[in-house]
């Protein structure tokens, strides 16, 4: 991605000198920033679109973020347990054992509607139980935001 944001820039740096080193600098100081910062997450629609804006600063350019939801049940809290795989020679290496977790939509009643809850297998169980309303109070959840 680098090499391909690297190109992209090149073609619009100002003329320099043929020495390497000299183009390189020059380079960095049309763009306001090294070629290391060019690959750190930003993708090059987006360093085209910072550097035609007025006040572009580096700090400012914005980043490529991925939303990544928390391992965790919303209604029972239960998260990843970090335990041992034990060979036959007893060699203990550390592994991390994950929660089943499954996006389900649940009907909710008072609501009259369904919500899409990211819950662990035990808890759909509960709630079968329980139910979702008892489930949610006993979270602290409210169910209007979901």
């Amino acid at each position: 991605m680098a090499a391909m944001a690297l190109s992209f820039f090149v073609s619009r740096a100002p003329p320099t000198p043929s020495s390497a080193s000299s183009s390189t600098a020059a380079l960095h100081k049309h763009l306001g920033f090294n070629c290391c910062q060019i690959a750190a997450g930003r993708s090059v629609k987006q360093l085209q679109a910072v550097k035609q804006t007025a006040h572009f600063s580096p700090a400012t350019a914005p980043l490529v973020v991925q939303p990544v939801a928390s391992r965790r049940c919303t209604l029972t809290g239960k998260r990843a347990n970090n335990g041992y795989k034990v060979s036959f020679s007893n060699h203990r290496t550390k592994k991390l054992q994950g929660v089943n977790l499954q996006y389900k939509r649940l009907w909710w009643e008072d609501g009259k509607r369904f919500v899409k809850l990211r819950i662990s297998t035990k808890a759909m169980k509960t709630i079968e139980k329980k139910g979702l309303d008892a489930m949610a109070k006993e979270a602290g959840i409210n169910l209007h935001e979901y």
